[in-house]
């Protein structure tokens, strides 16, 4: 149940409304049945609820039109849906979509759609803010507010997928988590969104089409682990080296390379999935041969591949993207060494929608 404080902005009646009714979509069909039957309902009915919840995505009750109009009624009497909506969209020069999504305490988050010839890709948002302080992330300089709960990162994804089809008439087929906050700093929702999205009782995708960014947090690499997850997972490493590694991501500090790479090879020994690891190519700071040398030899450790990613510069940061001839020689090297490389070209800078540009600006 949401603190009163969160939506303090909200009108006295709607905060009060909100906090009188179960947010369904926090509810197990089980628990749906049980209060169905103990209300004179029949149980089955659940199932049906649950169908438009994550199968159809019903943004309201009315929209449920295979139950009785007085069940309609007590569900939205006693149950509320709180789905997010569209505040904003920007669509880029280079067809990229960037939505500002209004949550119903009316905090926001950021969403990406980025399209190329032959797939559709939705970035989505796991919190409100992010608490990691990243030096070349503008997310990293906003107050993380709270976590997303699992049905608020489900929307991002149905809202998106149906802007992929009224733009451009193709279907979603990837998911990454890479938008504002740490996924693993909220790792039940963000397992819980990724089983609605994925179960043949929610949106159907295939978990190989979804990949989860991390800054790296060890212990919950490992809990992933455990827990056999068949998504993909990428590391944000930017750097090989832990002196430099601490000079742009705090986070470090706690979860050095020797503890990553540790928490990395338990993972692998667990479900068998190849790591991607994202290196952001600074100019005069990890650009050398010397960088590549240094993350060559942390891809040994566990299969891998790179994606160089182009940097976007923020205005509250002083780093610039390397050269391209800078670029060009740092993925030879690794290519020559055997390692899979792809270097990601940024999309949607002139609306602020790249990698690393989050931060509400709309």
């Amino acid at each position: 149940m949401q603190k009163v404080e969160k939506a303090k902005h909200l009108p006295k009646e709607v905060i009060e409304v909100k906090l009188s009714k179960k947010d369904i979509r926090k509810m197990s069909v089980e628990e749906i049945a049980a209060d169905l039957t103990e209300a004179g309902e029949k149980a089955f009915r659940a199932k049906q609820i649950y169908e438009w919840l994550w199968i159809k995505s019903a943004s309201t009750f009315e929209d449920m039109t295979n139950l009785s109009k007085q069940l309609r009624e007590w569900l939205d009497e006693n149950y509320c849906i709180n789905r997010i909506t569209i505040a904003s969209k920007q669509v880029s020069n280079d067809r990229t979509i960037k939505v500002a999504f209004k949550l119903h305490d009316g905090n926001e988050v950021e969403g990406v759609l980025i399209p190329t010839e032959n797939r559709m890709t939705a970035c989505v948002s796991s919190q409100v803010g992010c608490s990691l302080s990243c030096k070349f992330c503008a997310t990293g300089y906003l107050k993380r507010m709270r976590n997303l709960e699992a049905a608020e990162i489900y929307d991002q994804v149905v809202m998106i997928k149906n802007l992929a089809v009224e733009h451009y008439d193709m279907p979603l087929s990837n998911i990454v988590y890479m938008g504002m906050g740490e996924p693993l700093l909220n790792y039940k929702n963000v397992l819980q969104s990724i089983d609605h999205i994925t179960s043949e009782k929610g949106l159907g995708m295939s978990p190989k089409r979804i990949t989860v960014s991390t800054a790296g947090i060890a212990k919950m690499i490992k809990k992933l682990g455990d827990d056999e997850v068949r998504f993909n997972l990428a590391l944000s490493l930017h750097a090989a080296n832990d002196e430099k590694r601490s000079q742009i991501m705090s986070i470090n500090d706690a979860n050095n390379l020797p503890i990553l790479r540790e928490a990395l090879e338990y993972y692998y020994d667990k479900t068998g999935n190849r790591i991607t690891f994202e290196y952001c190519v600074f100019e005069g700071f990890n650009d050398s041969i010397d960088d590549a040398k240094e993350l060559h030899q942390f891809t040994k450790y566990v299969p891998a591949k790179v994606n160089l990613i182009e940097y976007n510069p923020i205005d509250m940061a002083d780093f610039t993207n390397t050269g391209d001839d800078k670029l060009d020689a740092f993925a030879d090297y690794l290519e020559d060494k055997g390692v899979i490389v792809n270097v990601r070209r940024s999309r949607g800078k002139d609306i602020d929608a790249a990698c690393g540009q989050l931060a509400n600006k709309h």
